[in-house]
């Protein structure tokens, strides 16, 4: 079973992609902000995917990007953007940060499922 992490500020889109990802058969932790993802991780939590928001207070979605792409133990952590910011200047800067997906909301299943196989078959992680 797949462990995803959902970032968002928005609490009712968390709950909305867990239903999702538990249907996918994938074991969901939910972050209101990138602040309390990163300090989980630097607690020694590891999902095998992180489903990140764009636009959240404090600490942007492409902050906490930027963040684990500079960390080498986090270089390689599968990361899906998931935003209503859908403009392609913040979608292009998203993918050259290290994103390994870029969905808008609001999100389906078929989108979600298709995104995360492509960011585990490009990390060689299995697919779901």
């Amino acid at each position: 079973m797949k462990k995803i992490w959902v970032v968002d500020d928005d609490e009712e889109m968390i709950h909305a992609v867990q239903l999702m990802l538990k249907l996918l058969d994938c074991d969901v932790t939910g972050h209101l902000n990138a602040r309390s993802a990163a300090q989980a991780l630097l607690a020694g939590g590891q999902p095998d995917l992180m489903l990140l928001d764009i636009n959240m207070p404090e600490v942007s979605g492409l902050d906490m990007l930027e963040f684990l792409r500079r960390r080498a133990e986090w270089k390689t952590l599968p990361v899906i953007m998931l935003s209503t910011e859908a403009a392609e200047v913040t979608v292009d800067k998203a993918m050259a940060l290290g994103a390994d997906g870029y969905i808008s909301k609001p999100v389906t299943i078929e989108e979600l499922e298709k995104a995360l196989n492509a960011a585990f078959q490009k990390h060689q992680k299995g697919l779901l």
